[in-house]
């Protein structure tokens, strides 16, 4: 298909402006040096290419057939090709029907039957087909540039206007192929991937992505671009559009949908983008060949102290870190810069304007011998200069370019302010000229990011649990089992989560026994069958010092909620915590940490992984979490036992990579982490029903 040497064009037409003359125009637009078939009875030539009334008359079976025709013809004509011998298809058509038959199945199943059954690959339905740049094959309807720049960057989008949008880029992004996926009814996002990763001319990977139809596929490829070192970008749309599958327990709501992209974005280091803007700077900044090799952090030279300032401010609300320049850098850029200027990073130097130039070039050059610097920008707004092109910024750009190795760009705060011809200068030079603050700065921040995941050390072999624990769990986690609190917690002690001791109890006296057993303070809660959320029913007793506090509260819990109870001893005061494991539709098992009590869900401060995580995973997830300087104490309270923590949640990892298939959700909330280590108080489980014949 993407590499079709002959192409059937069904409803190929002279009318101007149609679609059955667009798709001739853009085979011929695109250089295609194949066949050309076209199709339609009207004709007997179209632009110069003699014309046929069927698919049955053309002389051999097409390599491609391009389907231009309308919904209620489409079944049709997808039947013809395959019957011509056509080795794979395209259709555009929305393959909406006006009055569908009950009785049959809708008109996309019935053309993924007929393209499965003749093994054909077919892009669409409701897509606008695909640019191989690579093989000057335009397989679509819709108008695309002349001077589409061939270049290193694969873009598969399931929106067609994204895919039109970033063809017609005024900057020159360069690419080898484009595809509008469309409804893939048939060939997957994950397919057009793994032929871009084999092609040579791939340097970067982007995706607009609604949803994955072949997960395991396509988290092959991911990894497939990771071990190739290729970058991935990603803008998944519908992220606030969520957890409704997912709201069984807490740490459902907190995963939501995007949660489970998140995680499987962070397993592979596939780089995350929220708009188109910041697609189309980060496409461009990966698209140069030079990479981040060494240092931390961006370096800047600016213009305008004003703005310097703004760049400072956007870079911190991103988490874009600037290099950390030495002391003798410092003092190399006060030999440089007017008098009165500071010598920091990102760098002011505007001063009084005499011998500018020279002072940014040199400027530079300082800053990219700085062993903290992993990239440079050069910050300024890139209007029309009015100057020649070997004057000015222009050509103090061209000449750091020249004498750099490290990442470099020029970035324009303004994006309508870039004069095109000034930009188009500089990037007919290889230098990538970024289109905004915050779009610049994020792309900017993904190639650190890159180069962090590049570095990361491969993942340690998860705890090893006794195999008769592993039976025994799974053999109770059947058909929607809820554990009680006592099972969730022998569960988690099972797999190395340190929790509080628990007693059941189902009279005051027994309660009472429990208490002096243990040792006050206690805690006493309700045990009743479906209360999956104590606290919500007020079914909670804390901080009972006596027998006579125990039995007083165990009478009114009773009262309103049922004999059955648990009596556990107070946890040592700390942060509170709440772990989770949930199981995604599409990707299955994942590990949650998040801030936890009352808070779980207000903050909604949390992160998610898959497993198998070692000790580097589970600290990065509690590293990212905003609430992480607690755990350092705060105001005179002592750290918290980190290490435990990070213990715990590799213990929960190897829980959930054994019985994550058997899970419909876990919660631990609160998982309370103190200087003396870490405890989970509370613990709700609840088993999944595994379909008859699933693992």
């Amino acid at each position: 298909m993407l590499e079709a040497r002959s192409v059937a064009v069904v409803g190929a037409s002279v009318k101007e402006g149609s679609l059955g003359h667009q798709m001739m125009v853009e085979l011929l637009r695109g250089g295609y040096e194949g066949v050309i078939y076209p199709v339609n009875p009207g004709y007997a030539e179209i632009l110069g290419h003699a014309c046929f009334a069927s698919l049955a008359e053309v002389p051999q079976a097409p390599d491609l057939a391009i389907l231009g025709v309308a919904n209620h013809r489409v079944e049709q004509a997808l039947a013809d090709a395959v019957a011509a011998g056509a080795r794979s298809a395209v259709t555009f058509s929305s393959l909406h029907e006006d009055d569908p038959d009950p009785d049959r199945p809708p008109l996309r199943d019935r053309l993924a039957s007929i393209a499965r059954e003749a093994g054909i690959p077919l892009c669409g339905g409701n897509g606008m087909g695909f640019l191989n740049e690579d093989r000057h094959l335009r397989a679509t309807g819709f108008a695309t540039p002349d001077d589409l720049r061939h270049g290193p960057v694969t873009f598969v989008s399931h929106s067609g206007s994204a895919f039109a949008a970033l063809a017609f880029n005024d900057r020159g992004i360069g690419f080898n192929l484009v595809v509008s996926s469309g409804q893939e009814i048939v060939t997957t996002m994950a397919d057009y991937m793994e032929y871009a990763l084999g092609l040579d001319s791939t340097r970067v990977l982007a995706l607009l992505l609604e949803t994955v139809r072949e997960p395991e596929r396509f988290r092959a490829q991911l990894a497939r671009a990771e071990e190739r070192n290729i970058p991935v970008l990603a803008l998944k749309v519908g992220r606030t559009e969520g957890s409704k599958a997912m709201v069984t327990a807490h740490s459902g709501a907190l995963a939501g949908e995007h949660g489970a992209y998140e995680a499987l974005f962070d397993a592979h280091g596939v780089l995350e983008v929220r708009t188109l803007d910041e697609m189309a700077d980060a496409m461009e900044l990966f698209g140069s060949p030079r990479r981040v090799t060494s240092g931390s952090g961006i370096a800047s030279v600016h213009d305008s102290g004003g703005e310097r300032a703004l760049f400072v401010d956007v870079g911190h609300d991103l988490g874009v870190p600037f290099a950390a320049i030495s002391e003798t850098t410092r003092s190399k850029l006060d030999e440089i810069l007017d008098p009165g200027l500071d010598a920091a990073n990102p760098l002011d130097a505007w001063g009084t304007g005499i011998d500018a130039d020279r002072i940014f070039r040199d400027a530079f050059g300082v800053l990219h011998d700085d062993p903290d610097t992993a990239a440079m920008a050069f910050v300024v707004d890139l209007t029309r200069q009015g100057q020649p092109y070997d004057e000015g910024y222009l050509q103090v750009a061209l000449d750091v370019f020249a004498t750099s190795t490290k990442p470099f760009c020029v970035l324009s705060n303004l994006a309508s302010a870039v004069a095109l011809e000034e930009a188009h200068h500089l990037r007919d030079a290889g230098i990538p000229v970024l289109e905004g603050t915050a779009s610049g700065l994020t792309a900017l921040g993904l190639l650190l990011r890159h180069h962090r995941h590049a570095l990361r050390p491969r993942a340690d072999a998860p705890p090893a649990i006794e195999e008769d624990v592993r039976a025994r769990w799974r053999a109770r986690l059947v058909d929607g089992a809820v554990l009680t609190e006592t099972e969730g917690l022998a569960l988690l002690a099972d797999y190395g989560v340190p929790v509080v001791p628990t007693r059941n109890a189902s009279d005051p006296d027994e309660a009472v026994d429990a208490a002096d057993t243990l040792g006050y303070p206690v805690a006493l809660k309700t045990a009743a069958a479906g209360i999956r959320h104590k606290s919500d029913v007020g079914g909670v007793r804390l901080e009972l010092t006596g027998p006579q506090e125990v039995r007083a509260a165990y009478e009114e819990l009773a009262a309103r909620l049922g004999p059955d109870a648990i009596v556990a001893p107070m946890a040592p005061p700390g942060v509170e915590l709440a772990l989770g494991v949930v199981r995604d539709p599409q990707f299955g098992p994942m590990v949650l940490v998040a801030a936890g009590g009352v808070f779980v869900e207000l903050l909604h401060d949390r992160r998610l992984a898959f497993p198998p995580l070692d000790r580097t995973g589970a600290r990065a997830l509690v590293d990212g979490l905003r609430i992480r300087p607690l755990l350092d104490g705060l105001r005179g309270t002592p750290p918290s036992d980190v290490e435990a923590l990070i213990s715990a949640i590799v213990g929960l990892s190897a829980l959930a990579g054994d019985l994550g298939e058997r899970l419909d959700a876990l919660d631990v909330n609160p998982l309370i982490v103190s200087e003396h280590g870490c405890l989970a108080v509370d613990a709700l489980v609840i088993g999944r029903v595994v379909p008859p014949g699933a693992v």
